[in-house]
Parts: C-alpha cells; structure tokens; sequence
C-alpha cells in the first residue's frame, strides 16, 4: 500500500514521497507525481529510507551505560525505568546547581514542526539554559535582511524564465536538486547559466561559467560587479531613485573595488569579473540563487548582505525570471503554542550551540551537569568536535541522548531513548526552498519500543509535574492548534485546509516575486546604507574586507572547507549501509602543485591538522580545487575515519552577524600519514 509522507532532512526541497508499506514494513519510496515541486522525483538518499527505518543496528530499546564512556557498552531498560533515572537526575541537578546547570542541545534532525520543537516547552518550563540555535543559517539571513528586509524571495520556479542564471556558493545538483530542472528549461531556452564557489563541484562542471573564487571574497567579487554595473551604466536608475536609500554612499564604497583590485583579492582574473558583471547588467531578467558557502566565513552576513544587493541595482524584481533567492516558504510562523516561551524564567542563560565545546568545558556558575541532545549529532556536527568529546567525557556530566543509531555523540550517554523515525509519527511541514506545506501521517507503527519525541518530553513532563496544556496534546491537537493560531497570516490566508489535512501539498499564499510589492525593511526599500547595522555597531555599507583566521599563523598556509558530500546530508545516512559503502573511503582534495610540494600522491593517506585537532584522510590530487585551498566534502561520522572527524579543524568563533559558526574558515595543513607517524 503506497501512503504519503513528507522528507524530514534538513534539505530546501522538503519532498513529498510516496511510501510502500506491507505488513508494517517499508519496502520502498519515491517521489509524488501530484506534489507541485518534488514532480515525481527523489534523490538517492531519500531512496535508501526503507535501511534508514530497518536498519539491522537501528536501537530499538531505551539502554543505559554499562562501560566507561565511549565505549559503546550499554545495556536494555524499560522506558519505565530510562525516564525515571532521567527525570530523578533533572531533579537532582536543578537543586544542587540551579536548573541552568541543564543544557538541552538540538537542531534539525527532524524539520517537522512538532517534533523538531517537541522539547522546547518542556525545557523552558524546567528553566534549563536556553539553547540559541545558530549552527546554521543566521548569518546568511541576517546578512540578506539587512539588504532586502524580512520574508520569503523569489520562487525557484520563476528562474526557468530568466536568460542569466548565478548559483553564488551552492551546489544545486546535491543540495536543492528540485531547483536544477527550472534552471535547465532556462538554460534550454538559451539562458547562461554561472557557478560561483571555490572549487569544481558537480554543479560547477555542468554550468556555461565557474568563477572559482578564495573563499571569503565573495563580498568582494559582488562589489567589483557593481563597479562594472555603475561605472557602464548599466543601473536602473529610476528603481534606484524610487525604491533604494544610500546609493550615493554606495557608488563611493564601490569605487574602492575596481575589478583589477578585486581580481587580486579573490585570485581570478579581471577579465572574467568584467565579463561576469556585463553579462547581469546586460540580461534581460538576471536571477541569482544563493546558497550557504558566502556565509560560513567570518564575514559570512557581510558576505550575504553584499551579494543581496545587486539585483537592486538593475531592478531584476520587475522582470519575470529575474530576482534573487534566499529562502522560501517559512508559515506557519507563530509556533508559540507548542514551544510556550512564557514559560522561560526571565533572565534564563542563554548557551550559543556554536559553542558546545566551551560550553561542556568551561562554562559555570553554574557548570552544565546534564546535557539532553536530541535531533542532532554534536560529535560530528559541532565545531571543534574535540573539546565536544573532552566535554562529554567528563565524569560529572550526565548525558541524555534521543536516536535511531549509535552514533559518536550516543555513544558517550549515560542514557539513550529510541527514537521514532519521521515515519512513525504524524507532522506538518513547511520548507525553506518552496512555497507548500504538507501534514503527514504515521505510515507504520514505530519499530520495537521507539517514541517519538513529543511523546517523551510530555512523559517526562508528567512525572516532573508540569501540568500545562502543551503537555498533554496530541499529535493532532498540536498541527490543529498552530493551523488556527496563523489563519490570519497573510501567508497562511486562503489556503486549502481539507486538501492540506487530506495529506495533500498546499501552496502558501506568497508571490512568486514578492520583491515586486515591497521590501521588509525599516525603510521600506532595498538598503544599500542599512541605518540598522550602524545602530548595531556594523558597518552599514557593504564592505568586502577579508578576516582571516589567526590561530596557528602562517604555519598553517592553507584553507579547508567541508561542503556537502552529494549521497551525505550533514552527518546523516552514515547510518545506512549501502550508501556509506557508495561514499566510499573519506577523501580531501588536493591540487596538484599543492600535493607536490608535501609529497602527496594521488590515493594516499593524508593527515590534515591545525591547533586544533586532526582527521586522517585519502588524497584525490585534482585541479577541482584550487592551490591554497583544501576541499572535504561530506560529514562522516568520527568513528568511522581512523583520525577522528573533519569538525576537530573547525573553531568555534562567531560570525559577524547572526552568531553562526564560520565552518568555511579553517587554517590548515597537511601531510603524508608517514610523515606524521615518522614525526
């Protein structure tokens, strides 16, 4: 029997699939023909759900340490007796140290709105340090609405009519492949179609341009455009005059960027930058896509915010196909319902969850003594993973850790509760890529003893005592109430409710081009001077200076980052036997003067290290990347690498706005694995 679902990854696309269940059990997914963005199509790792559900190690019993941490030496409990050491320790903890001395930590495990904010309440009535969830996406919203103002961009879908289409630091065809069949009709249609990123990735080697920039100009770049825009007058200046504050500050920034300036700091050619501006200042409906690569640098919402600015510029809004996208969809918006904020104690500490590490290590008054992780892979996922590990180490620290698999960060829990998968529970989703929604109901009953995690944050709340109402919703009252609280959002206005709790997508009512109405903004136009930023201390023009990290010097000449690998999604699917095998052997890429010097060959084991730590690594020497730069795509799991995981390189620094991490930002070096074991 096929049964709809909703993909729960951390991914734009938000897919609706089809699911095929026999006796309880998945045999197969695809996508749904009827779902208006997903047409029928899946990925390959949406394919491998059925291993994902019914995985032979999959945890299907709530198990409690029996070895020292990190061992992985656990034993069965009850769920009787797993929640009840739980709630005695949260108790115990809350009145010996304050109720600050828990930490819940998770993120986007699971993208339903229920489950992903199941905790949230729970936590905040028990007065627990409030985590902020920056990881990810801050700085690049951030960075975006200071340019453009607050609320969905323009839809995907309207680039299949555009003639010049600029992916900035995305890699379409692994992570938002939905969008790659409009930018094929446009390109069918004669459209040029241009990647912008550091290194030649499988969007990058099928587009018609690749600016292979450093990483961490890309503020300059868009700067040196807009001189090339100004200075041959290929602006609107009418759009300018009507719709923009701050052009005149603008044009004198701009002056300081010449493309022969700009050519130097990025280490691409002045010619290409030219022929790069002149073809989005000549076209007749530019589009631009933006990804999260611009962002994962220290500047990465300066970075955002420039690049937000150009369609500004020549009034790319006004013209079918044109405009830019950040984000999309985003309703239902008020969630205070199910996440009950008015419960949090005023002044409640606040632990930024980019700094895990300094958290678990050195954070008091008072120290965090249990630690709830749920939705999220910290051992992996986090920055600087080592002081992670360090952290949760520590004998005093008492971990709980919700999941399907044993994983690196459940393998240091004191306890571990089995989790449901996103198919044994109902949701509603709403998405970052499209404008539709969807409710999906349970395809089969959870496997062995699995609860969802609305489920275990309301039994804890029971024997706790909370006895408000969000404790004792169901799935259904839930979905019912957040749908009512935001009927008179102007998004969720006029939808079609049956069809939407029939299981069906439902658009939101959003524009295609909602730049065409207006901008969100405190002056209600595109800023190109933000008032906003300078209130804040930032500098309120677009600026394209460079921060570098510090740490280590010039003894690390090298840049790594670590975009995603095309049959991995963050840390998830490591899990899954059959696409680690496709994965295959953990590898960096290494240009191949960069190889030479170090005598490197191609296929060898390398260790790529700074102060911070290091992961060992097989070299694929490759003119894909460039020179001074160090590419590792994919987060695999650290137990699975011989040395440990990529994010030991990563520092837990902030970025210049939105407080995400700068994951794009590494020094580094790196060596043959002789070498290092000789030394």
């Amino acid at each position: 029997m096929w049964k709809r679902a909703v993909c729960t990854k951390d991914c734009p696309d938000t897919c609706g699939l089809l699911v095929n269940v026999e006796d309880g059990v998945v045999i197969g997914v695809k996508g749904d023909p009827d779902h208006p963005y997903t047409n029928g199509f899946i990925c390959r790792k949406a394919k491998s759900f059925p291993a994902h559900v019914h995985g032979d190690a999959r945890i299907t019993t709530p198990l409690k340490r029996t070895g020292p941490k990190g061992s992985g030496q656990f034993a069965p409990v009850s769920w009787d007796e797993a929640l009840s050491e739980v709630a005695d320790r949260m108790q115990s903890v809350a009145a010996e140290n304050g109720p600050e001395a828990i930490l819940p930590y998770s993120y986007a495990g699971h993208m339903g709105i229920i489950h992903r904010n199941a905790g949230h309440a729970f936590f905040n009535k028990l007065g627990a340090s409030a985590l902020d969830y920056t990881i990810c996406g801050p700085a690049a919203t951030a960075g975006f609405q200071a340019s453009l103002g607050k609320g969905p961009s323009t839809e995907i879908q309207q680039a299949a009519q555009s003639d010049f289409i600029v992916i900035w630091g995305s890699n379409t065809l692994t992570t938002n492949v939905h969008a790659w069949p409009h930018f094929k009709q446009a390109r069918k249609n004669g459209a040029t179609l241009v990647v912008i990123d550091p290194y030649r990735n499988r969007t990058a080697k099928a587009a018609d341009m690749h600016v292979m920039l450093r990483p961490g100009t890309d503020a300059a770049l868009a700067l040196a455009m807009m001189h090339v825009l100004i200075h041959e007058d290929m602006v609107d200046v009418d759009f300018i005059a009507a719709r923009t504050v701050g052009f005149e500050e603008l044009k004198d920034k701009v002056a300081e960027y010449p493309p022969s300036r700009a050519a130097d700091i990025c280490g691409i050619e002045e010619d290409l930058i030219i022929e790069l501006a002149r073809g989005y200042g000549k076209a007749n409906a530019p589009y631009i896509r933006t990804g999260w690569g611009p962002a994962r640098q220290l500047r990465g919402g300066m970075a955002m915010r420039t690049i937000a600015l150009l369609p500004a510029l020549v009034n790319a809004f006004a013209k079918p196909g044109g405009g830019i996208t950040r984000s999309l969809g985003g309703a239902p918006s008020n969630l205070d319902c199910l996440k009950r904020p008015d419960l949090r104690p005023a002044g409640t500490r606040v632990v930024n969850m980019v700094e895990l590490g300094n958290a678990l290590t050195s954070l008091d008054n008072p120290r965090i003594h249990l630690l709830y992780v749920y939705q999220s892979n910290p051992v992996a996922v986090a920055p600087q993973s080592k002081k992670v590990l360090e952290g949760l180490a520590r004998d005093d620290l008492f971990t709980v850790v919700q999941e399907l698999y044993l994983t690196d960060t459940a393998r240091y829990a004191d306890i571990i509760l089995p989790g449901a998968s996103f198919l044994e529970m109902a949701d509603i989703y709403r998405c970052y890529g499209h404008n539709y929604i969807q409710i999906a109901e349970p395809a089969i009953p959870p496997v062995g003893e699995c609860r969802s995690t609305l489920s275990v944050f309301q039994d804890l709340a029971a024997r706790l005592g909370f006895n408000d109402e969000v404790f004792s919703m169901t799935e259904a009252d839930l979905i019912e109430r957040i749908l009512d609280d935001n009927r008179d959002s102007p998004f969720m206005r006029g939808i079609d409710l049956p069809a939407l709790k029939a299981g069906r997508a439902v658009r939101l009512n959003i524009p295609a081009n909602p730049y065409a109405h207006g901008f969100n903004t405190p002056s209600g136009k595109v800023e190109f001077y933000s008032q906003a930023m300078a209130d804040q201390g930032l500098p309120p023009l677009p600026d394209g200076e460079i921060w570098r990290d510090p740490e280590g010097g010039d003894a690390y000449p090298l840049e790594c980052i670590t975009p995603p690998h095309h049959l991995l999604l963050n840390s998830a699917f490591n899990e899954v036997d059959a696409i680690r095998e496709s994965v295959g052997v953990a590898a960096v890429m290494i240009h191949p003067r960069t190889a030479e010097a170090r005598g490197i060959a191609d296929g060898a084991q390398v260790r790529v290290f700074n102060d911070r730590g290091s992961c060992v690594l097989q070299a694929h020497v490759t003119e894909d990347t460039r020179e001074e730069l160090l590419v590792a795509e994919g987060l695999h799991w650290p137990g699975l690498l011989p040395g440990g995981g990529a994010n030991q390189l990563t520092s837990q620094r902030i970025t210049d706005m939105g407080n995400t991490c700068a994951f794009h930002c590494n020094r580094v070096e790196v060596e043959p694995l002789k070498q290092s074991q000789d030394n």
